[in-house]
């Protein structure tokens, strides 16, 4: 988390507003929520897999969560 707050204070907000701008022109506006919910499932799945790892009991607990959130 720290590496990336750093990452982001060595940007300038002049910087930061140009890339929104060019990310805006290249996907649209209605394409960005959908890459940001893809980013997020990926995430999910990625936090997922390193507990079912670092733990192999909470993998039962992890599909009855997926189960679930797919029933709703």
């Amino acid at each position: 988390m720290y590496s990336l707050l750093v990452f982001l204070g060595a940007i300038a907000p002049s910087e930061f507003i140009l890339v929104i701008a060019i990310v805006l022109l290249l996907f649209g506006g209605k394409k960005i929520p959908e890459l940001m919910k893809g980013l997020g499932t990926g995430i999910k799945e990625f936090k997922n897999a390193t507990k079912e790892h670092n733990n192999p009991t909470a993998k039962a607990t992890t599909q009855d969560q997926e189960e679930q959130f797919k029933t709703e």
